[in-house]
């Protein structure tokens, strides 16, 4: 009797373990309080002089700053140090006495009602967050002048990076348009308000710092490798002639969504036969013909961790001779990249070991001579110095690709991968890339 109650029972046991698994896997862990302190205490080291003042995203979402219909996501620099999401806020370190203040605004009822609280709310706020102390917002200029006469540098982010530059440049074409950066303009305000102080650039700092990550940083990045990979199979399993490109983004926008993730950690790419010849294309529009090949570079946004995957597929599921061909040159190319990460290697060393790969197999890399590709974090191109020797806890994408517009296709692969003792991790190795694993997955499909 006990044996078969057992049996019976385990049906309901595997359901249960399911709906705990499936929880556990889309749960958003943030990080912890060590983790955060740690980082705090990391870059006041390094330092190790003046004050430190970061600026948390200065608009609220309903502003009009951010893309309708988006959430609103933290200054990254800011949230790297606090973990905090709350708008109009700012973040003092003193290096000399490794103290942390943090300062918010002091929200009105109505705002409460609107918004929710913040951190000014929580009586455990300051044990929760491991601050000195947590104060209002309206302070924050009298601290600065209390403070400003026992240190006489102050530590501001003076150079804008990543998708910012390119941002800025852009606008800057336009007359109209072409205001002076938040950044810049908060180094006039604490030049005016304190004439006396030196200003020094403390971006260079912080770089290093979010260059390595950390095994916390690992684990999200791990998670959201795992969960865009399975995002952009979806999307391949809903592939066939006759949907449309934001058919395709929809299937693995779902899946990185319902596992966790805030949402794609840039505008997703689905591009279908000649789109595959546009580096960022962006409209996700087109209906999808016979013949064609898909283009898809996707990741999700996980805990302020990124990855960045690019996979070509057939629509039909079955790739030409000549596609056939063309992939498998660029797909040879990226696992001999893949192949040459490790510690110490360089741009160079990459290209040397891709030329003698393509050498022995007999192949023409056609102008692909691989190397080292950019890095990836808290942005989808993140920060970092340039031309330097990998290091154990980098995070790079590789992303070699053919590019035919006479033909009407191109060919890119890209797999975001962390640099570890001895080599690299393949954080996105979970979507196939071989040209049979490709066919087989798409034959899996049930067509419409």
């Amino acid at each position: 009797m006990r044996h078969k109650l057992i049996f019976k029972l385990l049906p309901w046991v595997f359901s249960f373990m399911c709906v705990i698994q499936s929880f556990s896997h889309a749960q958003r862990t943030g990080y912890s309080k060590a983790e955060l302190v740690g980082r705090r205490s990391a870059l006041m080291d390094a330092v190790n002089d003046g004050v430190i003042i970061l600026f948390g995203e200065a608009q609220y979402v309903r502003s009009g700053w951010f893309a309708p219909g988006a959430h609103f996501r933290q200054d990254n620099d800011f949230y790297y140090f606090t973990g905090n999401e709350d708008w109009n806020t700012i973040l003092v370190m003193i290096p000399q006495t490794k103290e942390s203040f943090l300062f918010l605004p002091q929200l009105t009822a109505s705002e409460i009602r609107s918004d929710g609280i913040n951190l000014l709310e929580d009586e455990e706020a300051q044990q929760k967050t491991g601050m000195t102390r947590i104060y209002e917002l309206s302070y924050f200029s009298q601290f600065l002048a209390q403070n400003m006469g026992r240190h006489k540098t102050v530590y501001l982010r003076m150079i804008s990076r990543g998708r910012v530059v390119s941002t800025n440049a852009k606008k800057d074409t336009v007359n109209f348009s072409d205001q002076i950066s938040l950044d810049n303009y908060r180094i006039q305000k604490i030049k005016e308000r304190f004439p006396y102080v030196e200003i020094r650039d403390i971006t260079p700092f912080i770089d290093a710092l979010r260059v390595i990550k950390t095994p916390e940083e690992i684990k999200v990045s791990r998670r959201i490798g795992k969960i865009s990979s399975d995002g952009v199979k979806q999307a391949m399993l809903a592939t066939r002639p006759g949907v449309f490109e934001y058919e395709i983004e929809a299937a693995a926008m779902h899946t990185v969504l319902k596992h966790g993730a805030k949402g794609a950690g840039y505008p997703p790419i689905v591009g279908s036969g000649i789109n595959t010849c546009t580096l960022h294309y962006w409209q996700n529009s087109k209906q999808v013909e016979d013949g064609d090949l898909i283009l898809m570079d996707f990741g999700g946004d996980l805990d302020y961790q990124m990855v960045d995957i690019t996979r070509t597929w057939p629509a039909n599921g079955i790739f030409t001779p000549e596609q056939r061909e063309a992939y498998q040159v660029v797909l040879e190319v990226q696992k001999a990249c893949i192949e040459a990460y490790r510690p110490g290697i360089t741009a160079k060393d990459v290209q040397e070991h891709v030329a003698e790969v393509m050498k022995q197999k007999g192949m023409d890399p056609r102008g692909l001579r691989g190397g080292i590709g950019h890095y990836v974090g808290m942005e989808v191109h993140d920060v970092g110095p340039r031309g330097v020797p990998l290091e154990e806890g980098m995070v790079f994408a590789i992303e070699p690709a053919l590019y035919y517009p006479e033909k009407g296709f191109g060919i890119r692969i890209e797999d975001t991968v962390l640099i570890t003792e001895d080599g690299c991790e393949i954080l996105t190795k979970d979507v196939p890339k071989e040209i049979e694993e490709i066919e087989k997955l798409m034959a899996s499909r049930k067509m419409k």
